[in-house]
Parts: structure tokens; sequence; C-alpha cells
């Protein structure tokens, strides 16, 4: 088993990977001896697929454990959810000594992970990431909240959970978009942190869109460790933790425009390729660097274009409620180089519209 420690003091936690480990997970966690009771949380698809063998190895191991369900999808990440499970925990009689167990992708875990921190004032959680983008990032850091109208991920906290076991089998169920969703986000990591990762990836794309386990989990520990490092570093996002969302500033703004019709990952694609584009017309990166960004993406079969229907002037308006924006300013990470970026609100508004049209 390869495991990662999260650096954050008291708050230190583990990553665990490890192909097969969902049956292991409850005699993990009895011996941790964080808590007796557990509630785990997930989309109804994923309860179907993994549900009943993580209550087994929970139960298996003398730790009482119940199911609770929503329905599956972005639309479901919002504060109407959350009051229903809130409402579903407190029938069950959970209280502060008691576990939440988010098993599923990056929804699951923003909403499991909120609900910990908001229900009776914060209770642990657990994160068993299902889906690739899950594993590589959403899981790790702490970063959980919910959707409303305005924007995606207004609403929510940082709060780390207290373990995070990655099951690299899982992976096997995943649908190839789902899979390339999750891809978009290990991309990144390169760009923004490794150019020998970068390199990696353009090596082994067969491989990694194969599931060749050996080296998928090699990509998952990878992925990681950058943001474990990250993490440690800039917990709460002051400035380090800035460089994660490399991407994503014109992507959740391409998502939302979209009515979250296009998944996450595809977003950030366009994101990254967009920013690169910035990045190349504000000079401070290489055309030469920018093709190679642009070619890694398209390889892995991951859209670089705004869709012609979704509204320009609507994704602007998105840009300037993003979390990450000042006085409807927003910020933009920019590749000066492959594993390395800066952050800036730098940005000419010709070149947004530039990268927004360009075909």
């Amino acid at each position: 088993m390869k495991e990662i420690q999260v650096g954050l003091d008291e708050r230190s936690y583990p990553i665990m990977i490890q192909a097969g480990l969902l049956a292991g997970i409850g005699e993990d966690l009895r011996q941790r001896s964080l808590v007796d009771s557990y509630v785990v949380i997930a989309d109804q698809h994923v309860a179907d697929l993994y549900g009943e063998a993580l209550l087994s190895s929970l139960a298996g191991s003398g730790l009482a454990a119940e199911l609770l369900t929503f329905p599956r999808g972005e639309a479901s990440k919002n504060l109407a959810i959350i009051t229903d499970l809130a409402r579903s925990l407190a029938r069950l009689g959970l209280d502060r000594k008691s576990c939440l167990v988010g098993l599923g992708g990056g929804v699951t875990g923003d909403i499991t992970g909120f609900l910990a921190a908001i229900y009776m004032r914060g209770i642990s959680f657990v994160q068993v990431p299902t889906t690739l983008l899950a594993q590589v990032d959403s899981s790790v850091g702490g970063k959980t909240g919910v959707d409303i109208p305005e924007g995606k991920n207004l609403v929510g906290c940082f709060y780390q959970p207290r373990c995070v076991y990655i099951d690299s089998e899982l992976l096997s169920s995943l649908p190839v978009d789902e899979l390339l969703n999750g891809l978009a986000e290990v991309i990144k990591y390169g760009v923004i942190y490794d150019a020998d990762f970068f390199d990696f990836l353009d090596r082994k794309r067969q491989a990694v869109l194969a599931l060749d386990l050996s080296v998928i989990e090699e990509v998952i520990e990878k992925c990681c460790r950058i943001k474990a490092d990250v993490v440690s570093r800039d917990e709460k996002e002051a400035d380090l933790r800035r460089i994660l969302n490399f991407g994503h500033t014109i992507g959740h703004a391409v998502e939302a425009a979209s009515n979250y019709k296009l998944a996450h990952g595809m977003a950030v694609a366009i994101g990254m390729v967009a920013a690169s584009g910035i990045a190349l017309r504000k000079k401070i990166f290489a055309d030469n660097e920018d093709k190679k960004v642009l070619e890694l993406i398209r390889s892995y079969g991951l859209p670089v274009t705004v869709p012609a229907e979704l509204d320009r002037t609507r994704i602007k308006e998105y840009l300037k409620t993003d979390k990450k924006a000042v006085a409807g300013k927003p910020f933009f990470v920019l590749p000066e180089r492959i594993g390395s970026v800066v952050i800036t609100d730098d940005v000419p508004e010709e070149f947004i519209d530039e990268v927004l049209d360009a075909g």
C-alpha cells in the first residue's frame, strides 16, 4: 500500500492508495479508533455499485453503519440536499462522536464534507473516492461546498477529512467520459508543478487510457503527492494553493454557463487551453509550450474550445462572481513554462474574448 501524509499539524491525515482497498476500510477504521458509528453518503448509482461492499467491510469490523443516498449528478449539489441529509442524520441519532463516509465522486465528496463541517458544528468524515477526478484531486485538501444559481461552490468551507482511501480497482466501472473527466485534472498537475510528469503523461497516454493499473496508480500517487505538498504549505488558498485553480477560472464559468451539462473536467480542459492562450497573448508563455499543452489535452480526447452554443456574455458574467474574483475582477493562473505558473488579475478583456472565441 502507498501512503501519503497531508501535513497539517494536529489535523494531518493519510491518503492510502491500493487496488482492492475497499474491503479493508472497516478494519483500518477500527484500528484507528475514530468512532464506532458511521453513515455512508453516496449517490444512488454508486450506492448500487459499492454501497453494500463498504457496509459489509464496516460491519465485519464491528462498526455500526447506515447508508444514505441522494440523486446522482451536479444538480444535487445544493442546500436542499444538505438539509435533507442533515435531517436524516438527526433522525438516525448521530452525535458528535459519529463519522460520515463520502463514497463517490467529487459531488459526493463536496456534499459529505460540507455536511460533516456543519452538522452539530462539525463531526468527522472520511473520503472514499470512486472516480479518477476525485481520487487525484477533490478528495484531498478539504474543500467542501455546494452550488447556488449564481455560481459553483459559492457556499462552502475548508474542512479536512480524517482519512482518504483510494481503491484504484474502482475505476474499472467508470464510463470513458468519467475517465476523461479526471484526466483533465491529472494534466493540470503537470502544467502547474512538474514538467517531467507532463512528459510522462505524454509517453504513457495509451497505458493511462487503457487503465493499466500499475500506471494509473503511479498517476494517482503523483497527483496526490503534489496536492498534499501544496495543501500542507497553504491549506486555505492564501497563496500557493491558488495554483491548483489552473484552468478553473474560465472552466467554472463555462461549466456554469452550460447549466452544468458540461462535465467539470471537460470544462477545466477548455479552461486550461484558454489560460495557456491568454499567457501566450501576454507573452509570458512560449508558442511551442502553448502548443504542447493544447496537443496533450487534445490527444487525451478532451475538448479544447468553448462550445459554440454557449453565450459568451453569460460566461463573462460568471467570471465576475468567481470565488477568487476581487471587486468583480477575476484572477487567472497562467503558465510561464510547463511546470510553473503565475497568478494575475492583469488580463485585458480582449484577451478573454479572443480565447473564448478561439476555434
